[in-house]
């Protein structure tokens, strides 16, 4: 009885589903990754109730000291603190960019590992340390006394002021070495105001001799318009700008025009 000669070559589906062996493990790796870094602290950080200066200064040693020095003089892993300011510890802290996950290029957004209350507390103990920006008060962030005119104002300033990083539409944009404009869609008013503020990552300081409060409050009413209007032209293939959109139509509206083109010329043949 004959036996069938083997070929030594793989099954034709053997290299795609190598490939989707692989892409389903980096998948469940990053995934774990990201429940472990949002994970819900312990101890301390469960517990809310009113906070004092001191609590606020138990708190960063014991949670941030290792990267920032006990009293927060910086070390080579991480810089001073001194004259940040409360405004720059509650950005950091209550968008859960600090403490940093890992070290990267960049600090990541993800959910708060502390309370607003211990986020307060040890805002206050940084800013005793030396003058710096403070928390904006809820009538900076009031957005309800903004008018129409004030709304396109803001949305010029944007565009003179942030497009260049953060895109048009505030979708967020690639910088380098792996460092990124974040999207500003969904923000909490106080966020975007301390973040133009302080400065956080690549971003410039805006202090009110750059724009006024007035202005900052015109530019978050502008970004909460954006939220409440979508794209009235439809899809907006992500808000990423003429020159992308533009590209795209070109090899895709166009490309498929040709091949429509070609695929009807051919039929007779």
């Amino acid at each position: 009885m004959a036996t069938r000669k083997k070929t030594g070559r793989r099954h034709p589906l053997a290299s795609a589903a190598l490939l989707i062996i692989g892409l389903v493990a980096a998948g469940g790796a990053s995934a774990a990754v990201s429940t472990v870094a949002n994970a819900e602290p312990s101890g301390a950080a469960a517990h809310s109730q009113a906070l004092t200066m001191q609590d606020g200064a138990e708190l960063f040693r014991a949670n941030c000291a290792s990267c920032h020095g006990l009293n927060a003089e910086g070390t080579e892993n991480g810089v001073s603190l001194i004259g940040v300011g409360a405004a720059s510890v509650d950005f950091q802290v209550m968008t859960g960019r600090m403490p940093m996950a890992f070290q990267g290029p960049q600090a990541l957004q993800r959910d708060p590992q502390f309370t607003q209350e211990q986020s307060d507390a040890m805002g206050d103990w940084i800013a005793s340390l030396a003058p710096g920006p403070e928390r904006p008060s809820d009538e900076l962030l009031d957005t309800a006394q903004v008018d129409d005119e004030g709304v396109a104002n803001g949305g010029v300033l944007f565009r003179i002021n942030c497009a260049m990083c953060h895109n048009v539409a505030g979708a967020g944009g690639a910088l380098t070495e792996g460092k990124f404009a974040p999207n500003l869609h969904d923000i909490d008013a106080a966020h975007i105001y301390e973040a133009m503020l302080t400065g956080p990552q690549n971003m410039p300081v805006f202090n009110d001799n750059n724009i006024s409060p007035e202005e900052k409050r015109e530019i978050i009413a502008y970004l909460h318009y954006l939220d409440e209007n979508p794209s009235p032209g439809g899809f907006d293939l992500g808000a990423l700008g003429p020159v992308s959109e533009g590209l795209f139509i070109w090899i895709f509206g166009l490309g498929g025009v040709v091949a429509i083109t070609v695929w009807l010329t051919s039929r007779p043949n």
